[in-house]
């Protein structure tokens, strides 16, 4: 690829242009291939392309819905956008599961949203500490007028406090402030409170006669947001007498349960299988975020870290068998909004939280985490059952099949033959060579 000025001022269709100039492709072709992706309404299109920036078309990913999923006595069609076969089906069956053990419970247990200013000050930490009350009040006196319509709202500022992190990095201080911003994911308000905190802490300082000149000299390094918000917590789970389990994939209850329950002690042991486990998790919930047009990087990036408190790597789903109670569960952090940003703009986005009656974010974050630990349910079934390839492998079998540009007939024919045979690249292959031999 060749360097170029100015490549974010040219229209799309020079845009696509130069692209096809680079790959020695027609410029026609290009632009036909990606036109063809384009919304047929003009209007809906460039509000696409104002998501992001040097937009060329859109990318589909597969929209589905998995049905009959009981939350809290409520039954949900609930959104999941995802690519991977045999996500949306593993969701499916788990809720068919527990659809007569009680289905899926959950509960909030905290909302509390984290942000920080970071700052460098040669100052008396203690002689700060003392009157900082008085910093606190002013900041939030100078916030007021952007904090208004969230507290109208019941949110708004739970607490500013001064931490010293000299421990850390020489000279090293931070405010930390939490937040409720009740339905929306609220990065934006966050943000704007922390950039006034650092003004009002500048201002604060420099006209304080307790400080010397000297201690007057303060560094705001950064004001930001955290994604790691361990307070913004949501507990889902499932429970139900061993008895009620009954004959799962071939094992009895008690023999299920044990495997299941071993599976998910070693996840909590060893890093290599807690990282594969919490993708799973995390097949169920990025999709929901997806779909719901919410930020599954920060929700990912947060869940890690908290699978990582202990300081080792561990499932974030866990399981019990005490007093012949099968329970299983996930608790962890889960940041979203249901207005504002995408959510308001994606027509599907808007749609996906029609679908689930227009949630509040608390309720989403139930939603989003029932899916997750539907999912990881579904996975740990198959792996100590049937085995994982057992069931993915047949759903991938179509993609298989069109690798190798199979005629509608031929797919009617494989789909009949593996029903009792192995799924392989290498099985589908040779299938497909002996029937067109014979054809």
């Amino acid at each position: 690829m060749e360097l170029i000025s100015g490549f974010s001022k040219l229209s799309k269709e020079e845009k696509i242009k130069w692209i096809a100039q680079q790959l020695g492709d027609s410029s026609d072709e290009l632009l036909e291939q990606f036109s063809s992706f384009w919304h047929n309404d003009p209007h809906q299109q460039r509000v696409f392309d104002e998501f992001s920036e040097n937009t060329l078309t859109n990318y589909y990913m597969p929209f589905g819905v998995v049905p009959n999923v009981i939350l809290n006595g409520e039954t949900l069609a609930v959104p999941m956008t995802i690519e991977e076969s045999s996500v949306v089906a593993a969701a499916s069956k788990a809720a068919k599961f527990w659809q007569s053990r009680g289905g899926f419970h959950s509960e909030i247990i905290s909302t509390k949203k984290i942000g920080q200013v970071h700052f460098l000050w040669k100052g008396d930490y203690n002689k700060m500490y003392c009157i900082f009350d008085e910093a606190k009040e002013q900041m939030l006196k100078d916030t007021a007028d952007i904090t208004k319509n969230m507290r109208q709202r019941g949110g708004g500022i739970l607490d500013i406090e001064l931490l010293d992190m000299c421990h850390l990095d020489d000279n090293y201080y931070q405010i930390k402030a939490t937040f409720d911003t009740c339905d929306s994911m609220g990065a934006n308000f966050i943000n704007s409170c922390l950039e006034q905190f650092a003004k009002t802490l500048q201002n604060w300082i420099a006209s304080n006669e307790i400080f010397t000149d000297e201690e007057r000299d303060i560094t705001i390094i950064m004001c930001i947001l955290s994604n790691y918000t361990p307070e913004c917590l949501v507990k889902t789970w499932v429970e139900c007498p061993i008895e009620d389990l009954g004959i799962v994939d071939g094992l009895d209850a008690q023999t299920f349960a044990l495997k299941f329950f071993k599976a998910i002690e070693i996840a909590k042991n060893d890093v290599y299988r807690a990282t594969t486990h919490n993708k799973g998790i995390f097949n169920g919930i990025d999709a929901v975020v997806l779909a719901t047009g919410n930020d599954f990087r920060a929700i990912e990036a947060c869940g890690h870290a908290y699978a990582a408190r202990s300081g080792q790597y561990r499932s974030l789903s866990d399981c019990s068998i005490e007093n012949g109670i099968f329970k299983f569960w996930l608790e962890m952090p889960i940041a979203v909004g249901t207005v504002g940003g995408l959510t308001s703009l994606h027509p599907l986005s808007k749609r996906s939280l029609e679908m689930l009656g227009n949630p509040s974010a608390p309720k989403l974050m139930q939603i989003i985490s029932a899916l997750g630990l539907a999912q990881n349910f579904g996975a740990i079934k198959s792996l100590t059952t049937t085995g994982i390839q057992k069931g993915h492998m047949k759903m991938h079998l179509l993609n298989i099949l069109r690798n190798f540009e199979a005629t509608e007939k031929e797919v009617k024919q494989a789909v009949e033959h593996f029903k009792n045979n192995t799924v392989s690249f290498n099985s589908v292959r040779e299938f497909l060579a002996t029937i067109r031999t014979h054809a």
